[in-house]
């Protein structure tokens, strides 16, 4: 019997039409990664990171994005060992494991004799897809934020970051955060309803390729909140994003937030697949 060959390396610009392939096989799953790798061509002075392949008989199987975010990419049980290894051997750490939840579990499993416990594992995040129009009637007060209204917005964003995430965002990084939101501003990819200058909703396409958009930090003011206002307003970015960004809008979500998986419900997104994120 002959031996498979395999190995571990650095994706380079040489490797991007079999990577396409490889991220074409679930386009909405691998959404963030195409995103980061359409965005910068795998030039490592962009990328912040690398992409890792992983190759048996010369032929690309399985892929992981390795920066802030460690995102296994159609992961195969020894591409997870494999990519595990490459990890602990550059001592790379990322500040969380996000994907599949059949593929970041596995993977975890494998760091973390070495890590030690996660400072917020949440195991079942419900990754939804919606493909048309919302049945809502969309909040006409929803529209894309202007880049003069950055000192309006930013706290929100603030506010739904460390209310999600559970840390400060400014935490490591006040320049590179306020860098992130104003660039989603300047994309057209900020969206809000803002009335006498307080924010009373607002989310962010986090990530697109042409086939679809990823949503990210849905956050409505706390003293409005189960009003019903999430889902007419996220019915009109819906609209708004499938007309400008992508066709197909997608979100995740953690299981244990009943109201929120509601409200997408509504909306009429549907659960395809199930993520999980191990923040470190």
């Amino acid at each position: 019997m002959l031996k498979t060959t395999s190995q571990v390396r650095a994706l380079t610009p040489d490797d991007l039409p079999e990577l396409h392939l490889l991220l074409d096989r679930d386009p909405l799953v691998n959404l963030f990664v195409r995103n980061r790798v359409d965005s910068t061509r795998l030039q490592a002075r962009w990328l912040g990171g690398q992409v890792w392949g992983y190759f048996e008989d010369g032929v690309l199987v399985s892929a992981c994005h390795a920066g802030t975010n460690l995102v296994p990419v159609q992961a195969t049980r020894k591409a997870l060992r494999a990519f595990a290894e490459r990890v602990l051997g550059d001592n790379v750490r990322p500040s969380s494991i996000v994907g599949p939840r059949d593929a970041v579990l596995p993977l975890w499993e494998l760091l973390e004799p070495r890590w030690g416990p996660a400072r917020s594992p949440r195991l079942a995040q419900p990754f939804m897809v919606l493909d048309r129009d919302s049945r809502l009637t969309p909040d006409p007060r929803v529209r894309p934020v202007l880049i003069d209204e950055f000192d309006t917005i930013y706290p929100a964003c603030v506010a739904m970051f460390t209310e999600e995430v559970g840390v400060d965002p400014e935490a490591g990084s006040r320049s590179g955060y306020r860098a992130r939101v104003a660039q989603l501003i300047s994309q057209g990819w900020a969206f809000a309803i803002i009335e006498d200058g307080q924010v009373l909703f607002k989310t962010e396409v986090g990530a697109a390729t042409p086939q679809a958009c990823q949503l990210q930090g849905v956050y409505v003011h706390p003293d409005l909140r189960g009003r019903g206002i999430a889902g007419p307003a996220l019915s009109a970015v819906v609209r708004l994003v499938r007309q400008t960004v992508a066709p197909v809008v997608t979100l995740y979500v953690n299981d244990h937030n009943t109201p929120a998986r509601r409200a997408y419900e509504r909306v009429g997104f549907e659960h395809t697949e199930t993520f999980a994120s191990i923040l470190l």
